[in-house]
């Protein structure tokens, strides 16, 4: 059994004039991040590998979801492959995901998220907002032949 759970980044702050690649992150984001983390808490795996996008305001999403979840920053990946708003891209970084590995949690973008959601879980979702969290349930020992799963959790922001 493999189990991935997708985070889109918090709102991301457009004040400043910045590359899309540094921008941080607004208080009403950092706000609902702590709110879907303290949700989402039951649900996580200690043991679990953390990936996340070389973008700023992922890497900041992720750091505050680690922190209510008492899990070291430090074991975040940073990987700029998963700075990427197109799905076929997310799913083969996925699908190279170690195999020891039963447990992912993947800080990223959308579309690839909402699209991956969709095209591997079993239930519809129009959009995965900022900061919303998805888990999805494999029944497979391999990364590498992800098929359709069953969605398990889903939290939003806005529903909770």
């Amino acid at each position: 059994m493999k189990n991935i759970i997708l985070i889109r980044h918090a709102k991301s702050n457009w004040d400043l004039p910045l590359p899309d690649k540094e921008r941080t992150i607004t208080n009403s984001g950092i706000k609902k991040s702590i709110k879907v983390a303290n949700n989402a808490i039951n649900y996580i795996n200690s043991s679990a590998i953390i990936w996340c996008s070389s973008a700023q305001r992922t890497q900041l999403t992720a750091e505050i979801f680690l922190n209510v979840w008492n899990l070291e920053p430090k074991n975040i990946v940073v990987n700029d492959d998963l700075y990427t708003f197109d799905c076929l891209q997310l799913e083969e970084i996925v699908k190279s995901c170690p195999n020891q590995c039963e447990n992912l949690i993947l800080f990223g973008h959308n579309s690839a998220i909402t699209d991956f959601v969709n095209k591997f879980g079993n239930k519809f979702v129009t959009n995965v907002p900022t900061s919303g969290f998805v888990s999805i349930n494999f029944d497979t020992t391999s990364w590498a032949t992800i098929t359709k799963g069953t969605t398990q959790k889903i939290i939003f922001p806005s529903e909770n």
